[in-house]
């Protein structure tokens, strides 16, 4: 009789194959990854693997939920919190702790943009792809509207569409960077720019 494992072990399982995956993804890509990519880096048998996860997609999946689940959560909580500067919460979430423009792209972006890419024609990735999308719209603009309610941004141009243009800015660089040698697509420069665009249109203090 095999020992009982209990739900914490196999939380904790879980969280240890996706964290291994990502690795994967993040040095194969999409397309090019496999379940035996991701059993090795995991450090689990076939079984062990399939028994949370019945193929690749399913895996990717998995992420991300995982990743979409935890930024609206993060930004919501951070939304009834008092926030300071709505300014430096929405430069958080375009480039993360540092709010500074840098060379680096999320690692996961490539794969992100080739997973809905090449399922363009599923109905399940699509999905996946507008709750993606709809996520982001709705974080963005969150942060948007609560800046122009209490007066740290302007109202000229329409929380929506601004939060729709940050969108299309991040996932442009991504298509970029997915096909282009890092030092071609000019991160950092674009980034510094599109940072004026939005003081511009939030009507930020530009000093």
């Amino acid at each position: 009789m095999s020992p009982k494992v209990s739900k914490q072990h196999k939380e904790q399982r879980r969280a240890n194959i996706l964290e291994a995956a990502k690795d994967v993804f993040i040095e194969h890509g999409y397309e090019k990854a496999t379940m035996k990519h991701i059993l090795e880096a995991a450090n689990v048998s076939r079984g062990g693997l399939y028994q949370y996860f019945k193929n690749k997609e399913d895996v990717y999946e998995a992420l991300l939920e995982e990743s979409i689940n935890e930024s609206m959560h993060h930004t919501l909580d951070q939304l009834d919190e008092e926030v300071s500067s709505y300014w430096d919460l929405l430069l958080t979430r375009i480039f993360g702790k540092g709010q500074q423009p840098d060379d680096e792209m999320d690692p996961m972006a490539p794969s992100n943009l080739e997973f809905f890419i090449t399922g363009r024609n599923d109905q399940r990735r699509r999905e996946y792809g507008k709750t993606r999308y709809y996520t982001g719209l709705k974080i963005y603009k969150s942060i948007i509207e609560k800046g122009q309610e209490n007066g740290e941004f302007s109202k000229k141009f329409d929380s929506d569409i601004l939060a729709r243009s940050i969108i299309s800015f991040i996932d442009g660089l991504a298509l970029d960077y997915s096909i282009l040698p890092p030092e071609d697509v000019k991160l950092k420069e674009q980034s510094i720019m599109f940072v004026d665009y939005l003081k511009m249109a939030l009507g930020v203090d530009q000093g």
